[in-house]
């Protein structure tokens, strides 16, 4: 019999260990599974929490439904009742201390026609025509391992890049665009651009595949996220689970790997998956040469606050489903996510339910996560007030500080990635490294990667059978 033993109970483990026994199951392989948590509940940044009458999400609130694999795993572990889709509406830009919405036919704030250009209301006539010049000049220098924002920059220029691009992408990938890469983001767009000559003729090409996706782009659960955690869970009685229990140290021993748990067990492991994040990872494996690679790899941190008003949701703007703020702007928050208004679920009583964020990026962001809670509060009220016009007192208040915790995928993530694969090849053989802070920071990339490196699992226990 073989163990696998997959290390962290986030969406990714889950995921992992989901396709393993599906796998093991169709192949009659003779394995014992075991996943081991740390924290008393699974779901790693998946967390849900009801008070009073409102839904709320302390991590990611929702899932990206066309990523591939998303809605075949909601299929496969029976829970596709209790899906829900985002309600479509207008996403709008905080610049000036007004709301400008973003234009229709746009994505991450790029127009992918004349017409999306033309109706931007944060760009003037001037930087429109210079969107416009991306036709005229060629591409003699980006290649998808290059800085978006130099590429986005040279080619449609400052003007909308600064007001327009920047804030919803920096907003999507926690990042400054001159430090992400184009593979980490939109790689497409350099075929786009090498393919058809500019990027606007390359979003024409495909207008089909991106006005499919344009409506309903997120699924969520009645029962909020964390019920999702719970089916896969409860789909899986073939598995160990051992929650509430950290592993102190994994120690490679004559072709298997000695797995040390707080609790003073020990588990032995044929094949071990380490779906934790990459600080975990540098704890765990000792090795200095992978250490100094592991090293290379960055987080950044947000501070998310919830706020339930007694208040219909009726006093938001038509059709909106909230902002993301620019320069000149009044507020100290990065974005709102107005949550009653695009989740219906969320807000049993259709009262006002809204979420900010407050990010690393923010000039005031040390001072913030400073603050006490109270502190942190009065702060987000000033910022409804100034963007919504609501000076009501919340009925509920819930605060989540995730310092640290958000990986970011700079310019050096490829290569370190590519060194650490192969330190781990030849240290640790039978020993995988999954997760957000490697393989994409979507939870639909946690489950590919899930069902990837479970395929990885099953390959070489094949060979070996």
């Amino acid at each position: 019999m073989k163990t696998i033993v997959v290390i962290g109970g986030g969406i990714t483990g889950l995921s992992t260990m989901h396709y393993l026994a599906r796998q093991v199951q169709e192949q009659n392989i003779d394995a014992r599974l075991v996943l081991i948590e740390g924290n008393q509940e699974l779901g790693g940044k998946i967390r849900s929490q009801q008070i009073d009458e409102f839904i709320m999400e302390t991590g990611a609130d929702s899932i990206v439904a066309r990523h591939p694999g998303v809605l075949d795993l909601v299929r496969e572990v029976q829970f596709e009742d209790e899906l829900v889709y985002n309600a479509t509406g207008i996403s709008y830009i905080h610049t000036n201390n007004e709301l400008h919405a973003i234009p229709a036919g746009s994505t991450f704030g790029i127009p992918m026609s004349e017409e999306s250009l033309m109706a931007s209301t944060l760009l003037t006539d001037d930087e429109k025509q210079r969107v416009l010049q991306d036709a005229e000049i060629a591409n003699d220098r980006f290649t998808k391992d290059s800085s978006i924002g130099e590429f986005l920059e040279y080619f449609l220029g400052e003007g909308i890049v600064k007001k327009q691009i920047a804030p919803v992408l920096a907003g999507v990938y926690s990042g400054n665009l001159y430090e992400l890469s184009i593979a980490s983001t939109l790689p497409y767009l350099v075929d786009y651009k090498n393919n058809y000559g500019s990027i606007m003729a390359g979003f024409k090409a495909h207008r089909e595949q991106f006005e499919k996706a344009a409506d309903k782009k997120f699924i969520s659960f009645q029962r909020g996220m964390s019920a999702f955690i719970y089916r896969i869970e409860e789909s899986l009685p073939q598995v160990e689970f051992m929650k509430g229990v950290a592993v102190t140290s994994v120690a490679r021993d004559d072709g298997h790997y000695k797995i040390m748990l707080d609790t003073g067990q020990m588990i032995a492991a044929d094949i071990a998956v380490l779906a934790v994040p990459n600080e975990t990872v540098k704890q765990l494996l000792t090795n200095e040469q992978l250490t100094h690679h592991l090293k290379q790899f960055t987080n950044g941190s947000a501070l998310t606050l919830y706020a339930g008003f007694n208040v219909s949701d009726s006093v938001l703007p038509a059709d909106g489903t909230g902002f993301i703020v620019s320069h000149n702007s009044d507020l100290q928050c990065n974005a709102s996510t107005w949550t009653s208004r695009k989740w219906a679920h969320t807000s049993e009583n259709g009262n006002l339910l809204v979420r900010l964020f407050y990010k690393d990026s923010n000039p005031r962001y040390e001072e913030l996560a400073a603050m006490s809670d109270e502190q942190l509060t009065e702060i987000a009220l000033q910022d409804i007030k100034l963007s919504l016009n609501i000076d009501d007192k919340p009925s509920v208040v819930n605060i989540t500080k995730w310092i640290d915790k958000m990986p970011r995928y700079d310019l050096a993530h490829r290569d370190a990635l590519k060194a650490v694969e192969k330190e781990m090849a030849e240290h640790y053989p039978n020993m995988l490294l999954a997760g957000c802070s490697y393989y994409g920071v979507g939870i639909g990339a946690c489950i590919q990667n899930g069902r990837d490196t479970a395929a990885k699992v099953i390959a070489r226990i094949s060979k070996n059978r």
